[in-house]
């Protein structure tokens, strides 16, 4: 858990980068030393970050705003009701996006981590 991040955030941000990808890898060196500038207002958990530039290195994802990680979210009735997104702007976490395709299903922040994380 990253003391300066919401315990959401920061548990989404742990599941979504754990992959060995190289960008993930810096991304996850990043995470220490992000917070949160602002929230989305909706409750659908969407995070918009502040980070200190001088403390980390870029992640190699280009230097406009990319996409550095996509997961789409399943429902444990295999339902696919969104995708949580990780986005970068010059290589550099920028902010966590919550997207919704189901009218049926509440997609938010929390219901998405209890979705990516494996069964015990």
């Amino acid at each position: 858990m990253t003391e300066s991040l919401p315990d959401d955030v920061a548990d989404a941000l742990e599941l979504i980068l754990s992959t060995d990808e190289p960008v993930h890898v810096v991304l996850r060196k990043q995470v220490p030393h992000l917070s949160v500038r602002s929230r989305c207002t909706c409750g659908c958990g969407t995070a918009y970050f502040e980070l200190d530039i001088d403390k980390v290195e870029p992640a190699p994802t280009g230097t406009g705003t990319v996409v550095a990680a996509a997961v789409q979210l399943y429902t444990e009735t295999g339902d696919c009701p969104g995708e949580v997104l990780v986005f970068t702007q010059g290589g550099y976490l920028s902010w966590l996006e919550v997207c919704s395709w189901s009218d049926e299903i509440e997609v938010n922040l929390i219901a998405a981590i209890r979705w990516l994380r494996p069964p015990s």
